[in-house]
């Protein structure tokens, strides 16, 4: 079997999943790209990887013959593009969330997904976290029962030093598939609408950037093939809260809710009054043996990465991104989360902001 020669792009948040292609039986050649030529040497010699799969130039890496595979980390405004790019020039594309940032982006990708008939895959870390995983199990195992509402927040602090100055006045539910993705792929579906509500002000020096003036917004859905509603709260400045990226899940035996301080633990109830807090288990049984040692946190390169620093290490969801993503590829197979599912849920969000924007609009989801 031909092994997949895999493109890291962006080195800040990339270096953490080079090392994970590097192990990986069905993974050849690493590649790395890096715009600055000085520090792109000090990362491949850090990272062992040869000078021939060094580029600093993204153009150049999909002109590559070598490569078959690219994996982008980069900003946010260029993850639309660099996966076009990808996926015309014939290449298996990954990319880290979200997956655009307006309705036609989001169907050009579809698109070109399509038409080049390669693997596109979001590389949504909040689907493959411990916790997440450990509901999924409660779920189709019977455990929780009927799933009777769903609520996701994702609630931060971006004027937290180290983050890059596109993020001022960000709106928020353009990247909201953290606080999204869980509810949708619990209840394997998809968002049918939305009605948004924008909460509080921000200062008009942020608000000003991209015409989005909420301190927090809050969306509900209506969900495919389900009486289930899903709830979703973002917050990105000017709302004093300890970093939060959670989902809660209520069923007819059994609910959960994600910890309400870091560290503190879950909490599952289970009938009448009872309840309990537990901390979910490691998910290294579900990976291959060379990916395992990868949930733990310990394993990360830059701990004091402002993204590790917030998001607690991601729950481990590292490992899981990439054995899906080859698999993906080796299987010849769509991913869990496939170009149209990934459209879906970014949508979800950018509808969303709109009907915040527009005091509270029901605003139908795109069919991608």
């Amino acid at each position: 079997m031909k092994k997949v020669n895999v493109a890291v792009i962006g080195m800040n948040f990339g270096k953490e999943f080079v090392k994970l292609y590097q192990k990986h039986p069905n993974v050849g050649k690493v590649a790395i790209c890096q715009r600055n030529p000085e520090a792109l040497r000090k990362t491949g010699e850090e990272l062992g990887i040869e000078e021939s799969m060094r580029f600093t130039n993204f153009d150049d890496v999909c002109a590559s013959k070598e490569i078959d595979a690219i994996h982008i980390i980069t900003p946010i405004l260029d993850h639309y593009k660099q996966s076009l790019a990808s996926l015309n020039a014939g290449k298996h594309t990954a990319c880290t969330v979200p997956m655009a940032t307006t309705i036609d982006e989001l169907k050009d990708l579809c698109d070109a997904q399509e038409k080049s008939g390669k693997v596109y895959m979001m590389m949504e870390t909040a689907v493959y976290t411990r916790e997440y995983l450990y509901v999924k199990q409660l779920v189709e195992s019977g455990q929780l029962g009927r799933i009777q509402l769903v609520r996701g927040s994702h609630m931060q602090d971006m004027g937290l030093e180290g983050w890059p100055e596109y993020w001022l006045g960000f709106p928020p539910f353009w990247y909201g598939t953290h606080a999204i993705s869980p509810l949708l792929m619990i209840n394997k579906t998809e968002a049918l609408s939305v009605i948004g509500h924008g909460s509080g002000h921000i200062s008009e020096d942020l608000a000003k950037r991209y015409g989005s003036p909420f301190a927090c917004e809050t969306l509900t859905f209506r969900l495919k093939d389900t009486d289930v509603v899903a709830e979703a709260t973002r917050s990105l400045y000017e709302t004093v809260r300890q970093y939060r990226e959670s989902f809660d899940v209520y069923g007819t035996k059994m609910s959960y809710e994600w910890d309400q301080i870091a560290e503190e633990g879950s909490v599952l109830f289970e009938g009448g009054e009872n309840a309990r807090r537990f901390h979910a288990p490691d998910t290294d049984g579900l990976l291959i043996d060379e990916l395992k040692p990868f949930t733990k946190r310990e394993v990360i390169l830059n701990k004091d990465n402002v993204s590790f620093i917030q998001g607690s290490g991601h729950g481990g969801s590292h490992p899981h991104l990439v054995q899906e993503f080859i698999a993906s590829i080796v299987e010849e197979r769509e991913p869990l989360l496939n170009a149209k599912m990934s459209a879906n849920i970014t949508a979800a969000g950018i509808c969303g902001h709109e009907s915040c924007i527009r005091g509270g609009e029901k605003i139908m989801i795109p069919n991608f």
